[in-house]
């Protein structure tokens, strides 16, 4: 803005300029008949010359020095005119104009340093970076939240005490100063918080656990005390904190000095917040997080975050609620069993199921179908768990083999053992997540607990691929390298930390994972020596060996069966249910045939 103003003043400057002659030479022009007007003033005259100078000039400009010009213009017969000097456009745009845009330009950074707290927010630095969704804003109710009725139930209460608090506290009791949402991801935690404060017609406040900690030392804790500030001032309100762990993971007892004091700064200003904060206001703190096992226990006492509600994955009526809001949005087909939909998706999360939906209407959309129907589901889930087909990856023969008899040992062993999850469909398509073809397979109903049958049998289940490839080409190959990985990991929860196996009695050897990331470790770790880790060790391999063994009894048993549907399998790619019953029944004719002391034992014993 300085510079626009400078260069403005430059070019009025050098607009005027104009070019300065001696009189006697303005005099000599004036009779010569050059002037194609002259215009007067109290100091100086000046004269348009009719045609260009040498340089191009056709003004100039001459100081007045005698009283007689008025005389000489009649006799040349010139026009002029007499002007009154003014300087007030010079003055405005030299002076004034700049002045007025240097105090504007101050004014604005003064602002952008001070924000709402003046000069002392240092660039609102310390201002919080909550999002506001007020009442208007936010659409979102509790029949727009499904699967999660428990959860739901306990934070009416909260909109209860919201809405009217002399009527909730009439017998001394008072709202939960936090409460803490804690449950995998895509389960609706934060849907749950915009639920809460959309029933109630409150302020919402969302921010996330990493967006207090910056990189000045001091930031976290300034943004923390902002946050609470603007909530009491709109009370009452909802105050919502995503990803909590980020901002309340628990203090180290030992480290490099200074290493964690922002964090630790922040966390101990959220604990004094809460320490000195009055539910009664009507400001209600949520937090949600996918690992409260690494939360500070400090920060999880009574009195802080008071209440502490779980969000897990839905069961099946919860799945089949879930899908029932998400089904408003798309043209589903009249026959369409929801239920059946709801049984081939266990552990899906309610992300998961929108993402389902979604994924079946571009199918259905793609295939120019009028509506959503039960076969675009079965395909949408196939594509979520083992990615799009491959139709033009040409796969030699020999390796296509390999992969049927590969894909039939695992059909065969889950169909010969008990306890397993139902086989549902067996391709040699290749997906583009690189496996070369898969066994679907889905249990008929949830499962909360294993027995160690179970997960042996699974673990035989697994292995038997590998097995089959050994049995019949007497080699393997590396397309078992994921059911290896799946059944060590299966091996190794069994003798480390459920207590399954003899040797190492009823120990636990290894930290649990954590709950609701399956996969990620979890609070703690659990020192053992190296004798007990061979031991452990040992025990993991002689398990995996013995899930081989007994995979590799059942496909020797059964070597004709496995042959003939291997065959089969090339020849159409792909077996369906009505397929699977088949071999169900040749199945059970032949283990009729060979009678009970062969099975007794065989892969049985």
């Amino acid at each position: 803005m300085i510079l626009a103003g400078l260069l403005l003043q430059q070019t009025w400057t050098t607009w005027r300029e104009v070019e300065t002659v001696p009189y006697s030479e303005f005099q000599t022009l004036l009779k010569d008949h050059k002037f194609a007007d002259v215009t007067v003033a109290d100091q100086y005259i000046r004269g348009t010359l009719k045609e260009p100078q040498k340089d191009g000039r056709k003004v100039i400009m001459a100081v007045r020095v005698r009283g007689d010009i008025a005389r000489q213009l009649d006799e040349s017969g010139v026009p002029y005119s007499g002007v009154a000097e003014s300087g007030w456009a010079g003055t405005l745009l030299g002076w004034i104009i700049p002045g007025l845009l240097m105090f504007w330009l101050w004014r604005s950074m003064l602002g952008r340093m001070g924000g709402r707290g003046g000069l002392g927010g240092l660039m609102s630095i310390g201002q919080s970076k909550a999002k506001v969704f007020v009442e208007k804003d936010i659409k979102v109710g509790f029949d727009d939240v499904a699967g999660v009725d428990e959860a739901k139930d306990e934070l009416r209460e909260v909109v209860a005490f919201l809405k009217d608090p002399a009527k909730y506290g009439r017998l001394g009791a008072h709202a939960p100063k936090g409460i803490l949402l804690a449950g995998p991801p895509g389960t609706g935690k934060t849907l749950l918080a915009r639920a809460v404060a959309g029933e109630a017609g409150v302020p919402f406040f969302s921010m996330n656990g990493s967006e207090f900690v910056e990189l000045f030392v001091g930031v976290g804790a300034a943004r923390v005390r902002d946050l609470f500030e603007q909530a009491r001032a709109n009370a009452p309100c909802i105050i919502f904190i995503d990803e909590l762990d980020a901002l309340g993971r628990a203090r180290a007892l030992v480290g490099i000095a200074g290493a964690n004091d922002e964090k630790e700064q922040t966390l101990n200003q959220l604990l004094s917040e809460l320490d000195g904060f009055d539910p009664s206001v009507g400001v209600v703190l949520l937090a949600a997080t996918n690992r409260p096992e690494i939360l500070d226990p400090a920060l999880l006492r009574a009195g802080r975050f008071d209440r502490q509600i779980v969000v897990d994955r839905p069961d099946k009526r919860g799945r089949e609620e879930i899908l029932q809001v998400h089904l408003r949005k798309v043209k589903a087909a009249p026959d369409l069993d929801i239920t059946k939909v709801a049984g081939l998706t266990p552990g899906f999360t309610g992300a998961d199921l929108a993402n389902l939906v979604n994924e079946a209407a571009m199918l259905a959309t793609r295939r120019g179908g009028d509506a959503v129907n039960g076969d675009d589901f079965v395909q949408a889930i196939e594509r979520i768990v083992a990615g799009p087909e491959k139709r033009n990856r040409v796969i030699k023969q020999e390796e296509r083999r390999i992969v049927a008899y590969h894909e039939m040992g695992h059909a065969l062993v889950s169909l010969r053992l008990p306890g397993v999850e139902e086989v549902k469909k067996i391709t040699i398509l290749p997906r583009t997540v690189g496996a070369l073809g898969y066994t679907l397979q889905m249990p008929t109903e949830d499962r909360y607990l294993m027995r160690r049958s179970e997960l042996e049998a699974k673990m035989a289940t697994l292995l038997g691929g590998r097995a089959a490839e050994a049995l019949v080409f007497g080699d393997v190959s590396t397309g078992a390298s994921d059911d290896l990985q799946k059944a060590t990991e299966i091996a190794r929860a069994m003798a480390a930390q459920y207590g399954m196996e003899p040797s190492l009695g009823e120990a636990v050897f290894e930290a649990p994972p954590s709950r609701f990331l399956p996969g990620q470790p979890g609070g703690g770790e659990v020192p053992i020596s190296e004798a007990t880790a061979a031991t452990r060790d040992a025990a993991i391999i002689r398990l995996v060996g013995k899930a081989e063994e007994r995979a590799r009894a059942i496909l020797t048993a059964d070597r004709a069966i496995l042959d003939r549907w291997a065959a089969l399998l090339l020849d159409h790619e792909t077996l369906g249910e009505a397929d699977i019953a088949e071999l169900k029944a040749e199945l059970a004719r032949a283990e009729a045939e060979r009678g009970p002391r062969a099975v007794a034992g065989g892969y049985k014993a």
